[in-house]
């Protein structure tokens, strides 16, 4: 296809969307025309009520005004994931967004934390780290200078809005309609336009799918195939649900592994949302409903609802002049809250390689390969949170124990429990300092470590941690409670804090 690309047509909106719209109509201003086709009779499942930091970066990019966004949308921040249950039932550990300790050139700072409770110093990991400590004692303050890492809690439908408006103003015009399907080039195979229930036909030189888990173009019309990962993934279902909230927001997410799965809780300004991941083959529907209700706190804003899915991405996300976004473009479980990254991701990466003299092969190869390889890494890193633990409550658990696990997450695993090994490689969205938390979280002891640590004197090693946990305690000694720092820097609009919600899923 090579002519020049010009019009742009996004089918779906929701939260991948609207992202897609906001980056291309601010990015692209005045070099395409954009269209949105979305029917207000269809809706969304919704994508990621919790996020991770890197959505600051992207509203910097398009310049979205911070506070403006958490009114609007009841966000709240969040500080990382307090995962409770997952090693062996009872325990509790918080995979923060920060960075633990000071590190010199040659080995990362845990190395020396480990050779320290080899020398009978006692402390926490999570002491070195000023994200964790905050979160622990529920403290949150952000400014100019603050060196803190966050991300945040939001509500998915209100965001959608408010990204709908941000790229009304750029020129974006929304069509509202069902759509019933697509007419595509006789020879090429290439989508020509969208044919609409009322008849009316929207043409396209490039679309961009975000119609869900259907995949109306990248699947039901290109038929581009799927990749399974339910051999690693074994998790198929969610049910969920939004409640009244009860007590003071606090800045991270629960993830609370139970007998076949784990339970999610999402603090908004005005809610909170819950929701509850499990197999189907030990847990049934009825049983998954049953024990969301039994655990969530305050006042259900509505009926339990059931999302099934299947772990996996679409064999390529662009194909032919097709690229498809969120759901549509494949699902990892929202354990570590990738899914709003991942359509950011998707739609900057588009804006990058984006086809203005016409699609090519070369750049529909070098988008697949960046996507495949920055979902595989994600997956990767979800599974170890299975496949490492101690649980003997139920045949699940036990299962992921003696699961064969790709060969690069097997590598990283025996490199971790041999020698502390940790690295970040290229277009890696997980640093060293996120596996470490994990994998120690999750009961990873390491034989041996770097050596570098042993030219200390117990009293220098002693003093060099004294001074990082101090300097990070003085720190959240001056915070604020999250909840009143929200109360002074971004509260809900009043609409918002007195309406029921209406995005049952959209922590999925």
């Amino acid at each position: 296809m090579n002519t020049d690309i010009r019009r742009v047509v996004i089918t779906g909106g929701g939260t991948a969307g609207w992202i897609a719209a906001a980056t291309l109509a601010h990015q692209l201003h005045g070099l395409i025309d954009i269209v949105l086709v979305e029917s207000d009779e269809i809706g969304t499942v919704g994508v990621g009520e919790s996020t991770i930091p890197p959505i600051r970066a992207f509203h910097r990019l398009i310049q979205i005004d911070e506070q403006a966004f958490m009114r609007t949308s009841a966000a709240t921040f969040k500080l990382g994931i307090s995962f409770e249950g997952w090693r062996n039932g009872s325990d509790r550990y918080i995979h923060a967004f920060g960075i633990l300790g000071k590190s010199p050139w040659a080995c990362q700072f845990h190395h020396f934390w480990l050779d320290s409770l080899r020398r009978g110093i006692r402390s926490k990991i999570g002491d070195y780290c000023l994200e964790f400590k905050a979160a622990f004692e529920n403290k949150f303050a952000t400014s100019p200078q603050s060196r803190i890492n966050y991300a945040y809690h939001l509500d998915a439908g209100t965001y959608a809005k408010f990204l709908r408006k941000f790229s009304e103003r750029f020129g974006l015009r929304r069509i509202e309609g069902k759509i019933k399907g697509a007419e595509q080039h006789p020879e090429s195979g290439f989508i020509k336009a969208l044919v609409m229930e009322s008849g009316e036909r929207i043409e396209g030189d490039f679309f961009v799918d975000c119609t869900g888990f259907r995949g109306l173009l990248i699947e039901q019309t290109l038929k581009t195939g799927y990749e399974d990962w339910s051999q690693w993934l074994h998790c198929d279902r969610a049910v969920a649900m939004q409640t009244e909230l009860v007590g003071p927001a606090v800045p991270y997410t629960r993830s609370i592994a139970h007998e076949a799965g784990w339970r999610w809780r999402i603090p908004l300004q005005h809610r909170m949302g819950n929701g509850l991941v499990y197999c189907s083959r030990y847990m049934s529907d009825e049983q998954a409903i049953e024990k969301l209700r039994n655990a969530v706190d305050g006042k259900a804003l509505n009926e339990p609802r059931i999302i099934k899915f299947a772990p996996g991405r679409r064999r390529q996300v662009w194909n032919k002049n097709v690229v498809a976004l969120g759901l549509a473009s494949g699902f990892i479980e929202p354990l570590e809250s990738t899914s709003i990254h991942l359509i950011i991701t998707g739609a900057c990466r588009l804006v990058r390689l984006f086809p203005f003299g016409g699609v090519t092969q070369s750049l529909i190869d070098r988008y697949n390969k960046e996507a495949r390889t920055e979902i595989e890494k994600i997956r990767d890193f979800i599974i170890l949170h299975y496949h490492v633990n101690e649980r003997e409550d139920s045949e699940f658990w036990r299962e992921y124990r003696h699961l064969k696990v790709p060969d690069a997450l097997a590598h990283r695993i025996e490199a971790f429990r041999e020698r502390a090994h940790v690295w970040h490689d290229d277009n890696e969205l997980f640093g060293v300092d996120a596996w470490i938390q994990v994998m120690l979280g999750q009961g990873i002891e390491p034989k041996h470590y770097h050596h570098l640590p042993k030219v200390m004197s117990d009293n220098d090693l002693r003093r060099l941690l004294a001074s990082i946990r101090d300097e990070i305690a003085r720190e959240v000694e001056q915070m604020p409670k999250h909840h009143d720092f929200l109360r002074s820097y971004c509260p809900a609009n009043d609409v918002l804090m007195n309406a029921s919600g209406e995005n049952v899923a959209s922590a999925m």
